[in-house]
């Protein structure tokens, strides 16, 4: 029987990419304007305006993003120990069965017997890299969720004030190909949206 050493790999990056918080421009319609406004609790200036934040450099700079990395580099770890002890279990086992099919201390039907064991036992060793992966990459999701929709949230408070038309997200190969530095407000919006956090942490 072949010696198994499994390698568990887990990786717990957290991008976030591909950013757009829509925001519908004025109609000339006044009824519609008033319907979409009463909506939105939002003030449009007169004249279209809009701006742009670099997601890149808000992510990176998101206290949001540095803890609940935390939370998946922690996850990771325990993944990667549980899967590591069994691993080592095996492998001793295995070990211990083809030493003793070498000096001949077993029968040919104990061997075969142990060896469909270890075998099983094998499978449910990558069924259990398989799960730990997969459970990892779930809470990835959920955490990548929680992280996008914290930046939208804010964004529609902020906007409340502020009364952009459209506020965009620039990313490298991202669909915004230029925005003029006027118009960049991802230092304003990574000042508030760490502010709110950092009181939202406190209060929990």
């Amino acid at each position: 029987m072949r010696k198994i050493t499994l390698v568990a790999s887990f990786i717990m990056a957290v991008a976030v990419v591909g950013l757009l918080t829509n925001c519908k421009s004025k109609s000339s319609d006044t009824a519609s304007k008033e319907s979409n406004e009463s909506k939105t609790n939002i003030q449009l200036s007169s004249t279209f305006s809009a701006a742009w934040v670099n997601i890149d450099t808000l992510i990176n700079n998101y206290d949001m993003y540095f803890d609940m990395q935390k939370v998946l580099e922690e996850s990771g770890r325990k993944s990667e120990a549980e899967l590591s002890t069994k691993s080592r279990d095996f492998e001793r086992e295995a070990g211990d069965f083809q030493n003793k099919v070498q000096k001949g201390l077993v029968t040919r039907s104990q061997a075969e017997q142990l060896q469909q064991v270890l075998a099983g036992k094998e499978q449910e060793l990558y069924r259990l890299r398989d799960e730990l992966r997969a459970r990892l990459a779930e809470e990835q999701q959920v955490k990548l969720r929680q992280i996008q929709q914290s930046i939208n949230d804010y964004l529609v408070e902020y906007n409340k004030e502020k009364g952009y038309h459209i506020i965009l997200s620039s990313t490298f190969g991202g669909p915004l190909l230029y925005g003029h530095p006027a118009l960049d407000i991802t230092q304003e919006v990574m000042k508030g949206l760490n502010e709110k956090y950092i009181s939202e942490r406190k209060d929990k």
